[in-house]
């Protein structure tokens, strides 16, 4: 069963967003305090549904189908990692490699607790251990609000 070691960073900015531009983070990664504990192990991404859906990075696709009823696609990286996107309506294969911003699938609608009509779910992990995905693409931009008194 993954768990989940805060103290174990990913690799930083090495990675693309799996979405075109900057997308909007929904929901962040929240690591669970034990194995079993409530977390959320990956961050949800607004977008559109139809969105392509794109390689954060090159690999090969080890998973791409339906599972408990949503469409997910997870490829795994030559650094060791494993990034996983759902829901995703798959246009790629088990066994093919992908490049880096390589179309994975389409960005299905309806994921749990999005805010929007779709969300992506973007978790990675190295081995069993989950990570904060953010990571993966180094820094964004920061749009500050001026101070209200």
């Amino acid at each position: 069963m993954p768990t989940q070691a805060p103290d174990v960073p990913a690799p930083r900015g090495t990675y693309s967003w799996p979405l075109g531009g900057w997308p909007l983070v929904a929901r962040p990664f929240q690591p669970p305090a034990s194995v079993y504990g409530p977390g959320h192990r990956g961050v949800d991404l607004l977008a559109a549904a139809g969105a392509p859906v794109l390689a954060a990075g090159a690999g090969t696709v080890v998973f791409a189908g339906p599972l408990a009823g949503r469409g997910v696609v997870s490829v795994q990286h030559p650094s060791g990692l494993r990034t996983t996107y759902e829901p995703v309506t798959a246009q790629v294969a088990a066994g093919a490699p992908v490049q880096q911003g390589q179309v994975l699938g389409v960005l299905q609608a309806g994921h749990a607790g999005c805010p929007g009509a779709a969300c992506l779910h973007w978790g990675v992990r190295r081995g069993e251990t989950y990570l904060d995905p953010l990571r993966l693409v180094g820094s964004w931009p920061v749009r500050l609000k001026p101070w209200a008194e």
